[in-house]
């Protein structure tokens, strides 16, 4: 009963409002706030309270400014880096060493033989650019059709105003005639003999990309590499495995630390770029290892077989291995991140570590496995760990496959699709050569992938001197020639050998941490600090502000509502401009009305 004696003295309480007018209740806060300014308006002489109104008003404006800049500054997520050096046991980085060839020349040979003919043919012409050189002397005559879907062409400008153009196999033609069905050449500017490599979208298309180059070493390496691509994406990748180079033939020497190792404890991979790579420390089986101290006595040595001499000659330019250090479980991108190391020398290779800590979203946009990423990372098959190396990849090679309707050969593959080649795929080397000059496709990867938020990095510090010397180097080839091949004629020499060491500099490491520039208690420390400088205003001084607002609100709500029954009478009235009868009248009006119907039934 106390309950409903309760809701409907509230009830009253609602419809009768604070009990204020607007101008009432406003002189109330003037007179009660505990905000410096409001009460002298209210209470000096009119003079003063002009004065007082406008440095209320202009200290009330600097505060919401101020506020305004405050809160700004707190959404813009800004973060400050700070730098920390601990010391720690710390795990041996992955370490991949591949060679700088893909595969032995006496394995390919057989896939090539048409290809190298073709190179060969003209090279001899690029040497000799005479007119009319046909491959008509050549025999067996050559396959044209690998020339004919990417050809390259030699531009002389000794006269500018009048260019020749020389396709290679087929005849000097003056720029703007009739090109063969190779589109408006274009050239790189200078009085030299210039290589420039044309592909397009399909035999005899006027829809062409160029590409321009200095020299025709430069160009002749490229258009060697792009063909080589579509004949090897052919090869299963059983047969593209055994064609490179193997574990127990690379690799000679193994000690790490004091332990030794071998070939075993490598894990092999096939790398697009590199052929065969083997992966040390890589920690897919087993627990990654720990450095017991740093120094080169405690690090990795490996002696590694090259192979020079089985180099494909047009593909591989570079001799010696390429190497690359990393964190356990993840992709080596040795392209991008790899490194050298020559032949006939001894590599030393000091490692410091940085740690890199980001703050995630909102302070920026990074990610912590790649879960949040809109692209399908094809390196997962792997079972490495995301990384937005792995994530652009994929990403241009999901491209590729939805505009050329198949993948590159240096890409993982999707499921269902198969690689680009020559004879399936006609057009695919103007479609890979657009995509990849494509601004807009690069951007929209660019834009998809994410940096990792936590990250470890390996800085290097290489120094490098001839090994073996003069005077050890006849006793060290004929003790790794026996222990690899059994034999005691030696079958190694200087072109072919590397010495790596690998090992940490120091125990100290460096990590880069990133923090809030700015947290909510600055945030409201900074607003209170600025409320109270200006007004001389607290919390409190809010809550008296935000009552005020309530009852003005509340004053308004009661005085619509009077508004809208006021509304509605007048309409009633409209509706009806007499006045309505009175309950006697009513009464009346029913009795006169029952002595008509008894007088209608008596006649």
């Amino acid at each position: 009963m106390n309950l409903k004696k309760y809701f409907i003295r509230a009830l009253h309480r609602l419809q009768k409002g604070p009990g204020y007018t607007y101008k009432e209740l406003l002189v109330w806060y003037c007179d009660n706030t505990n905000t410096h300014g409001p009460k002298r308006i209210i209470k000096e002489g009119p003079k003063k309270k002009l004065v007082w109104f406008f440095l209320t008003l202009l200290f009330a404006s600097l505060v919401f400014w101020q506020w305004g800049i405050l809160i700004n500054t707190y959404l813009s997520y800004n973060v400050t880096s700070s730098l920390s050096i601990g010391f720690k046991t710390m795990k041996f980085p992955a370490v991949t060493v591949c060679n700088a060839n893909p595969f032995k020349y006496s394995e390919v040979k057989h896939l090539l033989k048409e290809l190298d003919r073709l190179i060969e043919a003209a090279l001899e012409r690029i040497l000799q650019p005479k007119p009319g050189n046909g491959s008509e002397s050549i025999s067996p005559p050559l396959d044209l059709r690998l020339w004919h879907q990417i050809p390259l062409v030699l531009i002389d400008e000794h006269d500018k105003d009048n260019p020749v153009i020389l396709d290679i196999f087929e005849s000097i033609q003056s720029e703007g005639g009739n090109q063969s069905s190779m589109g408006n050449q274009t050239s790189m500017g200078n009085e030299t003999t210039v290589g420039n490599e044309t592909t397009c979208s399909h035999p005899g298309s006027d829809n062409c990309t160029y590409r321009n180059f200095s020299s025709a070493a430069q160009a002749v390496s490229e258009w060697y590499v792009l063909q080589s691509t579509s004949i090897l994406a052919t090869v299963p990748l059983p047969d593209r495995v055994r064609m490179g180079y193997q574990a127990e033939d690379m690799i000679l020497a193994c000690l790490y630390g004091a332990e030794p190792c071998n070939y075993k404890n490598f894990t092999q991979i096939y790398h697009p770029d590199h052929g065969n790579c083997y992966i040390f420390n890589w920690g897919m089986d087993e627990e990654a290892l720990n450095s017991s101290n740093p120094g080169a006595e405690f690090g990795l040595k490996l002696i590694l077989d090259i192979s020079q001499q089985d180099y494909i000659p047009y593909l591989s330019s570079a001799a010696g291995a390429r190497l690359m250090l990393h964190q356990q479980r993840s992709f080596p991108f040795l392209k991008d991140q790899g490194i050298y190391a020559m032949a006939g020398t001894e590599t030393s290779i000091g490692v410091l570590v940085d740690e890199l800590e980001r703050m995630g979203y909102p302070y920026s946009d990074c990610t912590m496995n790649g879960s949040d990423v809109p692209v399908k990372n094809l390196y997962s098959q792997y079972n490495t760990s995301y990384s937005i190396q792995a994530c652009l990849r994929s990403c241009f090679q999901n491209h590729m496959v939805e505009i050329c309707g198949c993948g590159h050969y240096m890409f993982p593959l999707p499921e269902g699709v198969n690689y680009c080649n020559n004879d399936d795929n006609p057009g695919w080397a103007y479609c890979y050569s657009s995509l990849r000059s494509s601004i807009k496709h690069r951007q929209i990867c660019i834009d998809s992938c994410k940096e990792t938020c936590n990250d470890t990095q390996y800085k290097m510090t290489i120094s490098m001197a001839d090994w073996p010397s003069e005077a050890s180097e006849d006793w060290i080839f004929h003790i790794l020639s026996y222990e690899r091949d059994m034999s005691t004629n030696v079958t190694l020499d200087r072109n072919g050998i590397i010495k790596l060491n690998i090992y940490f500099q120091e125990y100290n490491y460096r990590t880069i941490s990133e923090s809030a520039a700015t947290t909510i208690v600055w945030l409201l420390s900074s607003l209170g600090g600025q409320f109270g400088f200006w007004m001389g205003g607290s919390v409190l001084c809010l809550i008296e502000f935000g009552e005020i607002i309530i009852d003005s609100l509340w004053i308004t709500v009661i005085h619509a509502i009077g508004w809208c029954k006021g509304l509605k009478q007048r309409r009633a009235q409209a509706r009806y401009p007499d006045a309505p009868p009175t309950v006697s009248e009513l009464v009346e009006a029913h009795t006169n009305l029952g002595f008509q119907h008894e007088d209608a039934g008596v006649l």
